[in-house]
């Protein structure tokens, strides 16, 4: 009984520390026995602050500036002009003659003449001339010469006649073009040359507008 008893307390000496220990040890797994005091948690009172709405400010671009610069003025005189005095003229070339006409009436309604159902410079040979005066004129005194081959045997050249156009007026430096009609046919191949231009100021006592061909006697 003595031994048992001693096995018991030596038992109970061993094991009491284990159980000790696995009730403090705060590490221990042992702590999940201990009860937990229930503790009461005060809440704050929380006061929602209105909620101020920004106001989106759009700032404005500048507009860029556009700024317009005068045109530039026209050179003068034109390109291919020859001048005399305050008179600038140039033969234009059929392609320019043409491109003229589509936005100068009265000489598109002249080249649209018909004689005997053909346009007139299809007809006859025609002679054209572009104008300008610096200052203006009241009326224009424009003259060229028919010149060609005396015939298909005879290839001396010599004038057929005289073309004579009087025009109204123009304003200064206004470019104006002047078509010179002949009757003679164009099957022929003349070709007007010599051709002059006077600028007048002064009032004009004859018909304008007006195209006078004198044939030449000779």
């Amino acid at each position: 009984m003595i031994k048992r008893l001693l096995v018991l307390v030596i038992l109970a000496t061993l094991i009491s520390p284990v159980a000790y220990s696995a009730i403090n040890a705060p590490n221990s797994v042992g702590v999940m026995y201990k009860k937990a005091t229930p503790t009461s948690t005060k809440r704050a009172a929380v006061t929602k602050k209105p909620v101020v709405k920004k106001k989106l400010v759009t700032k404005r671009k500048p507009k860029n500036e556009i700024k317009l610069s005068p045109s530039p003025s026209p050179k003068w005189p034109p390109a291919g002009f020859k001048s005399n005095g305050e008179v600038f003229a140039k033969i234009p070339t059929a392609k320019e003659l043409i491109s003229n006409a589509s936005s100068n009436a009265i000489l598109s309604r002249q080249l649209a003449q018909l004689v005997d159902g053909v346009r007139i410079c299809e007809k006859f040979s025609c002679g054209a001339v572009q104008l300008a005066s610096l200052n203006g004129c009241t009326w224009w005194d424009v003259t060229g010469k028919l010149v060609g081959e005396t015939s298909a045997d005879d290839k001396t050249i010599r004038t057929f006649g005289l073309i004579r156009t009087l025009i109204k007026s123009s304003a200064p430096k206004q470019i104006t073009t002047v078509l010179l009609v002949s009757q003679e046919l164009l099957a022929l191949r003349h070709s007007v040359t010599a051709i002059a231009a006077n600028c007048h100021h002064d009032q004009a006592t004859e018909k304008i507008p007006s195209t006078v061909y004198t044939p030449n006697g000779n």
